[in-house]
């Protein structure tokens, strides 16, 4: 879990994000520091269930970590990332494919106040590459270590974390040991080449860039107080 997103969470008012009465019921519900979980599954006709834990940020994020298999390790997924790895044949409708069990019934989370915060995320982000939460126009993006040359994830959901991105691409001999947040080294596995294409964007799950997911710069991923030529340049241009 990114410590940008961990303050920026409980600054907002942590895990209480929704009422007792609103969760009442919900099979595998609870609390934590800085979101909440639930049970979810997925149903395909020809695999079954496939079940996984459902992590909620008041940011909008939503998070699904998956238990299909004991041995399965597929986490951190996009709900329409799961939906896939599900095995469902009529995918990209994970809003009503996902389900979590809401006294002892299977319900669709659009169904639920679940979504609540991703929609709230959505409606202010509004097709716009201005948006605060910078959900719908700044994919995940992944750096090489200069040491063991091995590919690591970084999200770009705050301008924080832009930042932190930003900087660390302007480092050549940026090292797995530098990691600001989610500690790693040089000796943990590489994300597996089939995880490595879902990027985070909305509008489908694998999709290699588009005018959705990828930014061109806004006030989110540019930096006044930055001299290298891409923010120079959008500095001057946003003052013009």
């Amino acid at each position: 879990m990114s410590e940008v997103r961990k303050r920026k969470n409980m600054e907002n008012g942590g895990a209480m994000l929704f009422s007792d009465d609103e969760v009442r019921d919900m099979t595998g519900f609870k609390r934590c520091d800085d979101y909440v979980e639930v049970t979810c599954g997925c149903t395909s006709h020809t695999y079954g269930d496939a079940v996984g834990k459902l992590r909620v940020f008041v940011s909008g994020d939503l998070e699904i970590h998956c238990e299909c298999t004991p041995g399965c390790q597929e986490d951190k997924l996009t709900p329409a990332a799961f939906e896939k790895h599900s095995g469902r044949e009529s995918a990209r409708k994970w809003k009503n494919n996902i389900w979590v069990i809401v006294d002892g019934e299977k319900v669709p989370i659009f169904k639920t106040v679940l979504l609540k915060y991703y929609n709230k995320a959505l409606k202010n982000a509004n097709g716009s590459h201005r948006s605060q939460t910078g959900k719908t126009c700044h994919r995940d993006e992944l750096i090489r270590c200069s040491q063991c040359n091995k590919l690591r994830r970084f999200r770009l959901r705050s301008k924080e974390e832009c930042r932190i991105y930003h900087d660390i691409l302007l480092n050549a001999n940026w090292k797995c040991s530098e990691m600001p947040y989610d500690k790693i080294t040089c000796d943990d596995d590489e994300e597996r080449a089939s995880r490595r294409v879902y990027r985070g964007c909305s509008r489908a799950p694998t999709c290699k860039g588009c005018t959705t997911c990828v930014c061109f710069g806004c006030e989110i991923c540019r930096f006044s107080d930055c001299s290298c030529q891409t923010c120079s340049d959008f500095t001057k241009n946003a003052k013009a």
